[in-house]
């Protein structure tokens, strides 16, 4: 299949690769040049702009944002809306708010595009591992995109998940959980820190450890296992933690529905109070964003 992708940053430029692959024709336009160019060394076809984007693609079009959530993915909706033709599927990739969705699907709608929202998780470790995908909008589109998502996603990696803002919503409820995931191993591995026996632990083999066989086995385990194999005690990293905004979101929904998220919450306080200070939990966590995300991290 073709599909077009507008930006090729950690995560949509290595998504176009693992699409190129698979076989797929893939176009890609991103404001930095350099990323164009690595897209046309692996096989895509880069543009200068959205419309020479829309150019070099074939009706029934399909148009990828991974973009940052919030004005840039609106710009791009705005700009698709006049460039695109009737029955051309524009998917938000990003994290963006699923309330956003529904208003978004009706506008396009009424242009004749068909608009789904995707929750994409895999970090920078997709292209190798595959992305989990998390797919709202009308079933039509999903079913015309499965192939890409096919080839996207590692076996059984991506769901129709229901109508607009489905996608995004059970993305952000991963994330809350995310959240939550990471605040336990950090809290732990803090009291490993403060104990009378950490001068003789290995933080690296004690997250090896845990992974083989033990009920806390994870993925995340294992990338602290990487990032204490590079750091053993993490002292090159700050103790400050971003959120990027889908905790905020989660949080908020779990007080709109009245359900009790204490662990989720706690979680999201614990990253505003990293700002204050260098205690070792925020370290892993800093040290896990980064492992999986490629977030940007604060170094001592």
């Amino acid at each position: 299949m073709q599909i077009g992708i507008i930006g090729l940053g950690r995560m949509g430029l290595n998504m176009a690769r693992r699409l190129l692959r698979a076989g797929h024709q893939v176009s890609g336009y991103n404001r930095g040049k350099d990323k164009q160019e690595e897209l046309a060394r692996d096989g895509g076809r880069p543009a200068g702009s959205p419309a020479e984007l829309v150019r070099l693609l074939s009706p029934r079009r399909v148009v990828l944002l991974m973009l940052p959530a919030g004005q840039a993915v609106e710009d791009h909706l705005q700009a698709l809306g006049s460039l695109l033709s009737s029955g051309d599927i524009v998917i938000d990739g990003g994290n963006s708010h699923y309330k956003e969705d529904p208003p978004r699907a009706e506008r396009l709608g009424r242009l004749e595009l068909c608009y789904l929202d995707a929750g994409v998780s895999g970090g920078i470790w997709g292209l190798e591992n595959g992305y989990c995908t998390m797919v709202g909008g009308e079933r039509r589109g999903f079913d015309y995109i499965e192939p890409l998502l096919r080839d996207l996603a590692p076996e059984g990696g991506y769901l129709y998940a229901g109508p607009a803002g489905a996608g995004h919503f059970l993305k952000m409820i991963h994330n809350g959980i995310e959240y939550a995931l990471m605040e336990a191993y950090a809290e732990g591995f803090e009291l490993l820190d403060s104990s009378p026996y950490a001068a003789g632990l290995s933080f690296r083999d004690v997250a090896r450890l845990w992974n083989r066989g033990s009920v806390i086995r994870s993925w995340l385990l294992e990338l602290l296992e990487k990032a204490f194999s590079k750091d053993p005690r993490l002292q090159s990293l700050r103790g400050y933690v971003e959120d990027s905004g889908e905790g905020r979101w989660t949080v908020q929904q779990a007080l709109e529905s009245g359900v009790a998220a204490p662990g989720i919450a706690q979680a999201l306080f614990k990253r505003f109070d990293s700002r204050k200070g260098d205690l070792f939990s925020s370290r892993v966590l800093a040290a896990l964003r980064a492992e999986f995300g490629g977030h940007a991290v604060k170094r001592s």
